[in-house]
């Protein structure tokens, strides 16, 4: 949620950044601007008012001393009213917070000034590639999963209807090795575990920025639960409503789960093989931290994600996405892309974000610090989508004479110790 702060004290200049992102929030940042001078003005309104009210509550105890009934009563009729006018001013005031709250729910995030600005992926920076990448097409991830029995598209279809799939044999158990390999990897990064609830409530999905931009992406399950889109809602708000104790920071947690996304604006797109899913599986990264280390936190978690790629000898990029790219709750994002070799391309496998307090404001987190409240910065990324994972090892690792997959040496322990699928 954005910060009201910034928009009183820097008004142009905020409407101006978030304007970067290629949709223009000007006349709701005005109003929420006009809405709190509004408030202000009640406020001090309000504050004449109640000294009005003490003077006159000395002036009746001196009255009392001398007996002088006919002017108390006077005093105190005065008083009624001068109440009277506060209870108003304040039932106002709520109304105009409400007003601003609902203003603040739509607009987006401030972008970092390290972010490039740019309208659409186009513009995104690459910041650095890792690996040697097969520069032939190889037979897409699809008909390699088929040839060798180990996801099956037809029942998947047959039981839930499109994009859906299910993973059976060795492609099974090529998951939860990945999953199992992925967590243990982020634990000795400093991670802890969790295994959160599949169903949330609609306050978590708007302190995440879920809602209410995203509603169609989601799939409801009545007026207040919803399908998790991502870990990443249940982890960052085990601390809504919550005040953390500063040396509890920085709070790194991890987490497994199967994700639900209704792709609504995906029609036409991905619509073969395991990119692009209703329900896929992922493990994510969650941080919250001192909001003066969370550019270096967003560093670091980059990098833990990355680990997972390189243990994998899977090649890929790490992508700084421009203003008109990133998520709406995100301050500054990395995009991690693996390589397909049947696409000729690198596609997302996570996106690592800052999004700085701007999660936090609309939790009402809050950290302790030497008896002050302080708003914390929250981080996550996938780490990372284990279906796309599964696509990148079956293009880079098959060998077509042999119709096998080699499975990467890191992950063969998991795997029962085979060395091929």
């Amino acid at each position: 949620m954005i910060d009201i702060e910034k928009i009183r004290n820097n008004l142009e200049k905020t409407i101006n950044k978030i304007e970067t992102r290629g949709q223009s929030y000007k006349n709701e940042i005005n109003k929420i601007f006009n809405l709190d001078l509004e408030i202000r003005i009640l406020k001090t309104k309000n504050q004449k008012l109640e000294e009005t009210r003490n003077k006159q509550s000395k002036q009746i105890g001196e009255l009392l001393k001398n007996k002088k009934n006919d002017q108390i009563k006077k005093i105190k009729d005065d008083m009624i009213i001068l109440k009277e006018k506060i209870i108003k001013n304040n039932l106002k005031i709520v109304d105009l917070e409400d007003k601003i709250y609902e203003l603040q729910l739509v607009i987006p995030n401030i972008p970092h000034f390290s972010v490039p600005q740019g309208n659409d992926e186009t513009n995104n920076q690459e910041v650095r590639k890792w690996g040697k990448i097969i520069k032939k097409n190889t037979k897409p991830h699809w008909e390699i999963a088929e040839k060798l029995n180990i996801i099956d598209f037809s029942k998947a279809t047959k039981l839930s209807g499109t994009r859906f799939i299910m993973y059976k044999n060795k492609g099974a158990l090529l998951v939860r090795a990945l999953m199992n390999f992925m967590i243990d990897s982020h634990l000795k990064n400093g991670y802890s575990e969790f295994l959160p609830p599949l169903i949330i409530n609609k306050e978590n999905l708007f302190g995440t920025g879920q809602l209410p931009k995203f509603k169609d992406d989601l799939f409801q399950l009545n007026n207040e639960q919803y399908l998790i889109p991502t870990a990443e809602v249940p982890l960052t708000n085990i601390y809504r409503n919550e005040i953390i104790n500063f040396s509890e920071l920085p709070i790194k947690m991890c987490a497994y789960t199967p994700c639900f996304r209704s792709e609504v604006g995906s029609a036409g797109r991905d619509t073969r093989g395991i990119i692009r899913l209703h329900q896929f599986n992922k493990v994510e990264l969650v941080q919250i931290v001192d909001p003066e280390k969370s550019y270096d936190a967003l560093e670091e978690l980059t990098k833990n994600a990355e680990l997972i790629l390189q243990k994998l000898d899977i090649p890929y990029r790490v992508i700084n996405l421009c203003s008109g790219d990133i998520g709406f709750s995100a301050a500054k994002t990395y995009d991690l892309e693996l390589w397909l070799p049947s696409q000729m391309c690198y596609r997302e496998v996570s996106s690592c974000s800052n999004c700085e307090d701007f999660q936090a404001r609309r939790m009402e987190t809050r950290v302790s610090q030497d008896n002050k409240k302080v708003v914390p910065h929250t981080l996550n990324g996938s780490g990372l989508a284990i279906d796309r994972v599964v696509a990148a090892i079956l293009e880079n690792f098959y060998v077509e004479e042999d119709n096998v997959v080699n499975i990467p040496i890191i992950l063969q322990p998991y795997m029962n110790n085979l060395k091929t699928i």
